[in-house]
């Protein structure tokens, strides 16, 4: 033998890298943008996770109650959500003699905790949310809990009676700007004065709705949510806010509390971050939105899922990202189900639904590992060796796309083969349909000429199907 290196020449066996790898690679001599640090007087996270733990502790304790008492198998006499998340009148009675509580706390306590993700209802089951799982060692889990719950908020208190479904909408809109503003004032502002601003917004809103079509009208209707006087609706927001621990009221002032304080600094900095990529990708659909990401560092392309999922329903959004990952473009696929780990809880059951889809079933299985507990570094081992060798050859076809040559070369070490012919082995029999592409984009990247003939060699038996 002539070559350099023996032809069955081992492989260095390392970890297989996380699904965003590749984009990781490409971009490495990006520089990195400086985090951006919250105002001054914010306190730490491990702080504000302490609040939040404080603010969501009744919503906890019926969470490990319920995992308890209404979990398959655990079940003992009482019974479990009547299937559309409200808890019923059995197990709410057993919840509250359990916990020394009343039936109306046990349901207030369990509806804040489906909010904030501690609690999941499946069916007539309920099972505690990865949050719960969380709870006590991972403080980034615990105020994303809570500010799911502030997201959530106008769902926090029963909508005021007697009142317009339009008017209530147009007030839950303009709310984001109404708490922008108490986040920049940083202090006590008088009631009266949101209520001006909130007037303000409304009728902002009210504009950009109306439309005036071509051709002769009837005169204008006027809508009933627009004599809808707004102070009531105001009230009953801050009062919805007030109880998720967003913020206080007294003496005719409101005033945001630090937890709400940074969420909104939060949401506000996921906003701006969007609106300075070059592709607007808030604005985009997720295909684009995720190429757009694709030159950007893991942390700052979060930012960009955060910012354009926030845009969204959560339902629609989780929709789209999937649709983009059943494309032709193998980093897309990558990078939607990194996108789909920003979204948590609420994606699992799509991504479950996906599972025996071929194309997606390696990034599926991995999303839910790691969303049931595993390590990242360590999910791929619920990989059989099948699906292993997919995800090879998927990502490697991302690198190809979109890498350099060096980098498909060394995207031989994440193989599982021991060997490059074991390797190359069960690449021929995955079936994947851009084999032929990654075998011979390798072969024209590897530096050795026996190891680059031995791909083309399986390039070309792929082609014609031979052996």
């Amino acid at each position: 033998m002539t070559s350099r290196i023996p032809r069955d020449s081992r492989l260095r066996l390392v970890r297989s890298r996380p699904l965003a790898a590749a984009p990781r690679a490409m971009n490495q001599r990006r520089t990195r943008r400086p985090a951006p640090r919250p105002p001054e007087g914010t306190p730490a996270p491990a702080e504000l996770a302490h609040m939040a733990r404080a603010q969501l502790a009744g919503a906890a304790r019926v969470a490990r109650w319920a995992d308890a008492a209404l979990s398959p198998g655990r079940d003992r006499d009482g019974t479990p959500p009547d299937g559309t998340g409200t808890l019923s009148e059995a197990s709410a009675r057993r919840a509250a003699d359990d916990l020394a509580l009343t039936p109306a706390q046990v349901r207030a306590d369990w509806d804040t905790a489906r909010l904030a993700g501690l609690i999941e209802v499946h069916g007539d089951s309920a099972r505690p949310g990865w949050r719960l799982r969380a709870w006590n060692r991972d403080d980034s889990a615990v105020l994303r809990g809570w500010v799911a719950l502030f997201d959530a908020w106008s769902l926090a208190c029963p909508e005021p009676e007697n009142q317009e479904h339009a008017a209530v909408a147009e007030v839950v809109s303009a709310m984001p700007q109404v708490l922008s503003f108490l986040q920049l004032s940083a202090g006590p502002v008088p009631v009266t004065q949101l209520l001006d601003l909130l007037d303000q917004r409304v009728t902002e809103l009210r504009t950009e709705r109306c439309e005036i079509p071509y051709g002769p009208q009837p005169e204008p209707v006027e809508s009933p949510a627009e004599d809808t006087p707004l102070a009531p609706l105001l009230d009953w927001a801050l009062h919805a806010l007030t109880s998720v621990g967003a913020l206080t009221c007294a003496d005719g002032h409101a005033t945001l509390t630090p937890l709400g304080s940074w969420a909104v600094w939060v949401k506000l900095e996921q906003i701006c971050v969007a609106a300075q990529s070059p592709a607007g990708n808030i604005e985009q659909p997720a295909e684009d939105m995720l190429r757009g990401c694709a030159q950007l560092r893991p942390n700052a392309a979060r930012a960009e899922y955060r910012a354009w999922l926030a845009a969204r329903p959560v339902g629609s959004a989780v929709t789209e990202l999937l649709d983009a990952a059943r494309g032709e473009d193998a980093l897309l696929r990558g990078l939607a189900f990194e996108a789909l780990r920003v979204v948590g809880a609420p994606a699992e059951p799509d991504v479950r639904a996906v599972v025996d889809e071929v194309h997606l079933r390696p990034y599926a299985l991995l999303w839910l590992a790691v969303h049931d507990g595993h390590d990242p570094e360590d999910a791929h081992e619920i990989l059989t060796r099948e699906e292993a060798t997919w995800l090879w050859v998927d990502t490697a076809a991302a690198v190809a796309d979109h890498g350099e040559a060096p980098l498909l070369v060394r995207h031989l070490e994440s193989a599982v083969q021991p060997t490059v012919p074991a390797l190359l082995d069960e690449v021929r029999a995955v079936g994947h349909p851009r084999t032929v592409q990654v075998l011979v984009a390798l072969a024209a990247a590897h530096p050795d000429p026996a190891l680059a003939r031995a791909v083309r060699r399986a390039a070309f038996q792929v082609h014609t199907g031979g052996n």
